[in-house]
């Protein structure tokens, strides 16, 4: 026998096997961001690809548990990174936040979770990719902060949301009465805008009813009514008041939208005409019409792939 090469032989496989190991992430974090302790989940199958931030809507909600179903490709490409905000999933279960929320707060807290992932991984850039609300926080990033990312991913983007919302009431009201629903008409009759917290639960019920979703609605009544979610409501509030197609029409880093054809919550059309107005180094608009808002979700699989084979070679990697 030749034990020599056979021993090298098994030297070799045990350090490429060790190596692969110990480059796949799969690992969760408790870091200080905003002066409490907040909660990060980073996965991945080559800690050496380029990191992926990926702040989820809400406000006040997690997608740490179900991001499998729109990263499992990603993962494969990036170093995908979930957070739960401040007063949301694991982050609330470790504490409350001791300020009441502002927008300007949730801002902060995106960027020093950009500056920590950053310094963690001995970075100069990531990718940032944030959906619905979770793109109020991603504009401001990539406003302020450009040379810290590699391009802005903006999932059902929030653009001028106070004019959006008008339009989707109108659209649910027509839609009720073609129906003949007397319940959801007379619910939607009573509701205004500015919402207040009764008026984001009719709304949001019949708009998730007309787009087929299923509705739970004690849990979805909870979410706006209940007091411990008092803050969302003006939070909400706070981010509709912007515009951004007077407010922000030039970006330093390269942007792309994903934007749902049939998009009750964030106006595909606003949201087409707004990403024809901005100005960037690069830029992409990505449609899928069968989708309505939660294009993440409902076609996961088109829209990873795009992200893979046209976003991602379209950005000179530079670290």
């Amino acid at each position: 026998m030749h034990i020599k090469p056979l021993l090298l032989t098994i030297a070799l496989i045990a350090i490429v096997l060790g190596g692969c190991a110990q480059s796949k992430i799969d690992s969760t974090e408790i870091i200080p961001i905003g002066g409490i302790k907040q909660f990060i989940d980073i996965k991945g199958n080559d800690g050496s690809k380029p990191l992926l931030l990926f702040i989820t809507g809400g406000p006040g909600e997690s997608s740490i548990d179900s991001s499998d179903e729109f990263t499992n490709e990603l993962k494969k490409h990036f170093v995908v990174i979930q957070w739960d905000q401040r007063e949301c999933g694991k982050t609330l279960k470790l504490n409350k936040s001791p300020q009441p929320i502002t927008l300007a707060m949730c801002e902060q807290d995106t960027h020093e979770l950009i500056d920590f992932l950053l310094n963690k991984f001995h970075r100069k850039k990531l990718f940032l990719m944030g959906w619905s609300w979770g793109t109020v926080l991603g504009f401001n990033a990539a406003e302020k902060y450009p040379d810290k990312l590699y391009a802005y991913l903006a999932i059902s983007p929030v653009v001028n949301q106070l004019q959006s919302e008008r339009i989707a009431l109108q659209m649910l009201k027509e839609e009720a009465a073609q129906h003949k629903n007397e319940k959801a008409i007379n619910e939607l009759a009573g509701v205004n805008i500015p919402f207040s917290a009764m008026d984001l639960y009719y709304d949001r019920k019949w708009m998730y009813i007309f787009d087929g979703q299923k509705v739970n609605d004690k849990a979805l009544k909870s979410y706006f009514i209940d007091p411990s979610k008092r803050w969302v409501t003006p939070l909400f509030a706070e981010a509709m008041a912007h515009n951004l197609t007077t407010e922000l029409t030039s970006f330093k880093c390269p942007v792309y939208f994903f934007v749902g054809g049939k998009d009750y919550q964030t106006n595909r059309y606003i949201n087409q005409a707004y990403y024809h107005q901005l100005s960037a180094p690069k830029k992409q608009l990505f449609v899928y019409d069968d989708s309505g808002h939660a294009v993440l979700y409902t076609v996961s699989a088109l829209f990873q792939q795009d992200i893979i084979t046209k976003v991602l070679p379209d950005i000179e990697l530079k670290d």
